[in-house]
């Protein structure tokens, strides 16, 4: 029985990837050792490191002006590092919410000394929908503005067409949807994205760093791992890498080049998320609650309206072989992650199990 995973994270990866990884593993052909034996300072890993930042640089067409950096800690760190180094004029970010991680975005500034602002919240709407900037927001009174680009457990998007128009810094949580949907590197100021999802396994963070707006920071009392630009000296190894991640995100990043880029993968997005979305808008037992032009390509929410029914189907799902269905713990439901390695035909399969069950209610 062919199986398939739906788990937000860490995520499917490709078949592909995962047979180079099983093949390389005792011996590689770059290292003549494992891959987990070999040092981040050895010149083979450097080769994969800087051949990792080339390809995001051509996937995302990252401008030259900006900085690449491969870091550990996940995206929670990040929400810690941005304010860190780039709220220190004002001493006060602006967020909107969007669900659960732009809320701990903002929670970890604000415990770590920065003034937060939340502008906007769709939490009353169990954040189905986005929120939008205030008429009267004044961005020269903040560093700058926090956005979740993709909302992973409740499913809401800011895609590149309905993102925030600010004339102040913007910068995006792209965890869940890097890679998958294109975006204009050059409308942000920083951008970070966990690695577990549409990027490789865990253990690897991808910050992008607008350099000159780095350059203006004044860093005085901020501790030197958290500091970018050490990291950005150092070419990501001022400390030990996480070697075996950027090892496997590079070849993730060949595999989607191999694919066609982002534009190929988010014309497959559109085409696998378009026909669950189309499945549960049509049915009479589904919803899918996110409005319609906020929807993310990557996580698809449902539900039947009864969480209980809901919990006894996504372990039904398991015995078909579709795994990690059930919504995220906060909201219920059911959660199919879209990502860009889920092939066509696990949507295919999952809609044929959820009209076996509508039929059967």
């Amino acid at each position: 029985m062919k199986t398939y995973n739906f788990s937000a994270g860490p995520g499917v990866m490709p078949e592909e990837v995962i047979t180079t990884i099983k093949q390389e593993f005792e011996n590689n052909e770059r290292s003549h050792m494992s891959i987990v034996e070999i040092s981040h300072r050895s010149k083979k890993f450097q080769n994969i490191i800087i051949s990792a930042e080339q390809k995001l640089r051509q996937l995302m067409q990252i401008p030259d002006d900006y900085a690449v950096v491969f870091l550990q800690g996940g995206g929670s760190m990040q929400f810690e590092m941005m304010p860190l180094n780039f709220a220190t004029q004002h001493q006060n970010i602006a967020v909107l919410d969007s669900g659960n991680f732009s809320k701990k975005a903002e929670e970890a500034a604000r415990q770590i000394g920065k003034n937060t602002t939340i502008l906007a919240s769709t939490k009353d709407q169990h954040y189905q929908k986005l929120p939008t900037l205030p008429s009267n927001f004044d961005a020269s009174a903040f560093d700058y503005l926090h956005i979740v680009t993709n909302s992973t457990i409740e499913g809401a998007a800011f895609h590149q067409a309905n993102l925030p128009q600010t004339s102040g810094r913007l910068i995006a949580d792209m965890s869940s949807n890097i890679l998958a949907e294109p975006y204009n590197v050059s409308d942000f100021d920083a951008i970070f994205a966990g690695g577990q999802k549409n990027l490789g396994p865990a253990g690897v963070t991808v910050a992008i760093i607008k350099k000159s707006w780095l350059a203006e920071q004044d860093l005085t009392g901020v501790g030197p791992m958290m500091r970018y630009q050490n990291h950005i000296d150092k070419q990501s190894m001022y400390n030990t890498s996480p070697v075996f991640s950027v090892y496997a995100l590079d070849l993730v990043l060949s595999w989607v080049i191999e694919q066609g880029g982002v534009a190929e993968m988010h014309r497959q997005n559109l085409e696998k998320s378009g026909k669950l979305y189309a499945y549960l808008d049509q049915s009479d037992f589904y919803t899918a609650p996110v409005e319609k032009t906020a929807r993310s390509l990557t996580n698809i929410v449902f539900t039947t309206g009864n969480l209980e029914r809901d919990k006894a189907i996504a372990q039904q799902a398991e015995a078909a072989g579709l795994f990690n269905l059930a919504g995220h713990r906060s909201v219920g439901g059911f959660r199919a992650s879209l990502y860009n390695a889920q092939p066509a035909a696990a949507v295919d399969a999952l809609i044929a199990f959820l009209q076996k069950v509508e039929q059967n209610a």
